[in-house]
C-alpha cells in the first residue's frame, strides 16, 4: 500500500471504531473511486447491505453532468430506496474521506432526498 491509501485506511478505520448502523438507523457509507462514487445502507448488527446506489445507475450514467452532480443523484437516489424501506435517519460515514466535493454532494443529494444524519 501507498502512503495515501494507507493514510485513509487509518482514518477509516478510527472513524468506524466510533459509528455503526443498526437496523433501525443504518450505515451510510459511501466509497469513491476516480471515476464512480458508490452509497451503501449497511447493517452492522447482522453484516448486511440494506440498499445501494452507485453512479454507474442507467438513469443517473445516462446524465451528460458533471461527477459532484452525478454524486448529487447517487444521494437523491439512496435516500429514495432508504424512504422505500422505511428509514428515515442514517449514521454518515465517508469512508476516509475529507467532506468535501463528491462525498459532500452524495451527503447533501440524500439530506434533500429526506435522510437525517
Amino acid at each position: 500500500m501507498n502512503n495515501k491509501s494507507s493514510a485513509r485506511q487509518k482514518i477509516k478505520y478510527r472513524i468506524r471504531k466510533k459509528i455503526s448502523g443498526e437496523p433501525t438507523k443504518p450505515r451510510l457509507s459511501v466509497f469513491r473511486s476516480n471515476s464512480f462514487i458508490y452509497a451503501q445502507l449497511i447493517d452492522d448488527t447482522t453484516g448486511t447491505t440494506l440498499a445501494a446506489a452507485s453512479s454507474k445507475e442507467k438513469d443517473i450514467l445516462a446524465q451528460k453532468s458533471p461527477n459532484i452532480e452525478k454524486s448529487k443523484m447517487v444521494g437523491a437516489s439512496i435516500a429514495r430506496k432508504a424512504s422505500e424501506l422505511g428509514i428515515t435517519t442514517v449514521v454518515f460515514d465517508r469512508g476516509g474521506y475529507i467532506y468535501h466535493g463528491r462525498v459532500k454532494a452524495v451527503a447533501e443529494g440524500a439530506r434533500e432526498g429526506g435522510l437525517k444524519f
